[in-house]
């Protein structure tokens, strides 16, 4: 890929949390439907970048950061 057509986005750390807790889930249960294999390999690769770029999920109170930015979140 051209350095120039990198896609930059930024997140919270509460949608940073929330996203990667989601992806986790799926990669788990499998419920969402790929239709094409790109989708999958995205899906890993932001899973992948978002658990590189976390420390909260490793810190023993994750579960408490991570009920926070679910409530944060939620409308």
């Amino acid at each position: 890929m051209v350095p120039d057509e990198d896609v930059r986005i930024n997140l919270t750390l509460d949608e940073a949390l929330v996203l990667d807790d989601l992806l986790q889930g799926l990669g788990d249960q499998g419920v969402l439907p790929i239709v094409h294999p790109s989708q999958r390999r995205a899906l890993w690769n932001l899973a992948c970048l978002l658990e590189s770029a976390l420390v909260a999920p490793f810190k023993p109170d994750y579960r408490e950061r991570l009920d926070a930015a679910k409530r944060n979140l939620t409308d």
